[in-house]
């Protein structure tokens, strides 16, 4: 007859372990210290095996009876299977899950990836792995994860306002998914789930603000106000190389003294330090050769072109032009990026090559092919531009009738 939970409930031990038996293969085994076992006996290929369940009240009559009825229903399949080798089976996968974690793939990604970057941003990425996106998903099984816990990952990064970073973690994420997957008799990764989404439709799009700039006729009047501002010599002297160069803020306040070559009249940015990750040409005019000479009394000494006041071996503060342009009276209408745009305007109206311009503002596109080479090109024709740039902006300074520049 089947048990019943009165009967179970009411069993005493004895000093021998005895059974209890329900039905089909399913008994209670009871021991002398009062445990209650649940066993199922089944056969497979001729063989009698026995499968636990578990101890009595944890796993109640019920749900033993459910698990047997599972047990059973193997053994009935097609081809059969034995409870106790999909038992050890799963544990296995189990095991194998906890080590084949994202974090897992993901430093092996790293690894792979890293080599052909600058150790600066290879160690930025490793960093942001480690504190936006390991918190969330690092312990997973990367064969498990779901757009739900990615889309819930890159959230977080978002909510704290950091909109950009959440957006680089997406694609973070996804070339380690497609690094696994590529890896897939190890990983037992089939798909990418961070293809499933897109970061605008999780993250708020932020409209993009234009750098401020003043109008190319309110020039003259700003060359003028940096020459008698009330800025430290060294601050003074930055805002004009940058006029001259119009590079960006970091390249220019990250200048080293090693990077300048004056018998060539060159700047060469290295590749860490640009945007596109090439070495960056800037040709020397000659207000540019006369600012780093006066600049060379003043910190040439040292490795920084640019030292922070208070250490010199870091670069003044990425503020320091920006505020210096404020106390010129011009807050909220130019910033030190402003002078890019600037020589963007008045170089396209004065008729010089777009590609010409495009490669000095290291805005042009670079493809492996051509990234080895393409920091030189037009250098020639760069080199006049610049020089014509110069001029340019001192007859603007000075007053002079200024007629369109005329390309080289």
């Amino acid at each position: 007859m089947a048990l019943t939970n009165t009967e179970i409930l009411n069993v005493k031990p004895q000093s021998k372990a005895f059974k209890l038996y329900d039905e089909l293969g399913l008994f209670l085994q009871v021991t002398p210290t009062g445990g209650k076992w649940w066993r199922f006996k089944y056969r497979f290929d001729g063989k009698e095996k026995l499968l636990s369940f578990g101890t009595y009240p944890d796993v109640s009559l019920a749900n033993a009876r459910e698990r047997r009825d599972q047990a059973r229903k193997l053994i009935a399949s097609n081809p059969p299977i034995d409870p106790s080798g999909k038992r050890k089976d799963d544990k296995a996968e189990r095991v194998a899950n906890k080590t084949n974690t994202f974090e897992l793939w993901a430093g092996k990604w790293w690894q792979h990836w890293h080599a052909s970057k600058s150790p600066r941003h290879a160690e930025y990425v490793k960093r942001r792995l480690e504190t936006d996106i390991y918190p969330s998903l690092g312990k997973l099984p990367i064969n498990e994860i779901v757009a739900d816990q990615v889309v819930d990952a890159v959230k977080a990064i978002a909510a704290r306002g950091a909109l950009d970073i959440a957006k680089r973690a997406h694609q973070t994420i996804g070339q380690v998914f497609r690094y696994a997957i590529a890896h897939g008799k190890e990983s037992k990764a089939l798909r990418n789930p961070a293809t499933d989404i897109k970061p605008s439709d999780i993250i708020e799009t932020r409209k993009k603000e234009n750098y401020a700039r003043i109008e190319i006729k309110e020039l003259p009047q700003l060359l003028r106000a940096i020459d008698v501002s009330n800025s430290l010599p060294l601050t003074r002297l930055a805002v004009k190389l940058m006029a001259l160069t119009f590079v960006r803020t970091s390249e220019l306040i990250g200048a080293r003294w090693s990077e300048f070559d004056f018998e060539a009249e060159q700047w060469r940015v290295p590749a860490e330090r640009m945007k596109m990750k090439t070495q960056h040409i800037v040709p020397l005019s000659r207000q540019s050769i006369h600012i780093l000479e006066s600049l060379k009394t003043l910190t040439g000494n040292g490795e920084m072109v640019f030292p922070n006041q208070n250490n010199h071996s870091k670069p003044m503060s990425n503020n320091t032009i920006l505020k210096a342009l404020e106390v010129m009276g011009y807050k909220g209408r130019m910033t030190g990026h402003g002078f890019r745009g600037l020589a963007s305007t008045a170089l396209h109206e004065q008729g010089f090559d777009h590609q010409h311009i495009e490669l000095q503002l290291a805005h042009q596109e670079r493809n492996e092919v051509s990234a080895a080479y393409n920091h030189a090109l037009y250098l020639k024709q760069r080199t006049a531009m610049m020089q014509s740039w110069a001029d340019y902006l001192d007859e603007l300074k000075a007053g002079a009738k200024v007629f369109p520049f005329k390309q080289a």
